[in-house]
């Protein structure tokens, strides 16, 4: 039984994916924003793989700072915190 709420999970999460995908492309932000929401997709996409559950909650969070306007950008790619 725990089988079919684990593929009921896989299918809820996937639906919700691509819902994020949809909602990030049309947002009104500028490039940067939308490949740093663009990056948080994946890499929740890629952790579904391995923590479903974790990846659900984390695409709630995403989805919850979309409908709450809070999608500034992260640090550049490469960047480390605390570096001049």
């Amino acid at each position: 039984m725990e089988r079919d709420g684990q593929l009921e999970l896989y299918g809820l999460v996937a639906t919700r994916l691509k819902e994020a995908h949809g909602r990030v492309r049309v947002l009104g932000v500028s490039e940067e924003v939308r490949q740093g929401l663009v990056r948080r997709v994946l890499v929740i996409s890629a952790a579904a793989r391995h923590d479903l559950p974790g990846a659900a909650r984390r695409l709630d969070q995403l989805m919850k700072d979309i409908d709450e306007g809070r999608v500034l950008p992260g640090p550049p790619a490469g960047s480390r915190s605390g570096t001049p």
